[in-house]
Order: C-alpha cells, then structure tokens, then sequence
C-alpha cells in the first residue's frame, strides 16, 4: 500500500504542475459581461492560441518552433465577432487541425464576444 501511495505522489505532482504551466489566469472580474467567454477560451482554446487575458500561451513565439497544431496569436491580431463565430463553426479560415463546431450557441457568441473584445491589444 506505502509503495502505491508513493508511485502516485510524483504523478500528482507532475500532473499540477503541468496544468500550472504557462498560465497566469483570468484576468477579468467575475462580473465583467466578458468573464464566461473568458472562462470558454481558457477551457477550449488557450492550448493552441495565445491571449495574455486569460493567460494563453499556446501560439507560436518562434516560426522555428512553430507546430502544426499552432492558432493565430490574439494578443497581434484582431478579430471581430462574424470572424470567430465563422472560425468556430467551420474549424478555422484554412484546412488546419482546429475542430470544426467547437463551441455552438451560446457558448461560441460568449468566445466571439470576448476575443473580439481583447484580441490585438497585445496583453
């Protein structure tokens, strides 16, 4: 039993630490009318675009490290709403690996409005 409980000691560990890595958090209040698109972004998008808002890391820095799997970086670009409910619904602008309908309703009208809010103000 004490070796089990040590086996999984590291995994734990190793498992926060990982979800800790690269993200600084929401940095919007819980009452700004933006939040719950925040909170989506984070959850369905921040692993392969970058927004400082949310403390999104997942673009590119360098065309040298770039990955298949790499999104625009929303701190450089902006977008409006059509752009990203259009992005969302049909998996991007290209033949990329972004799943199509990844968010729906309301869920992809709270992404849109947030990344168009906060996308290009380099945060």
């Amino acid at each position: 039993m004490a070796r089990r409980r040590l086996f999984a000691l590291p995994v734990i560990v190793a498992t926060l630490a990982l979800g800790a890595c690269g993200s600084e958090g929401i940095q919007l209040a819980e009452d700004d009318p933006n939040y719950e698109g925040a909170v989506l972004f984070d959850q369905n998008c921040a692993g392969c675009h970058t927004l400082g808002v949310v403390g999104a890391d997942g673009s590119a820095t360098d065309v040298g490290s770039r990955e298949k799997r790499d999104g625009p970086n929303f701190n450089e670009r902006e977008e409006s709403v059509e752009d990203v409910l259009y992005a969302l619904r049909n998996g991007g602008f290209s033949s990329g690996p972004m799943p199509q309908n990844i968010l729906t309703g309301e869920d992809a009208q709270k992404v849109a409005e947030f990344v168009a809010e906060h996308a290009g103000r380099g945060n």
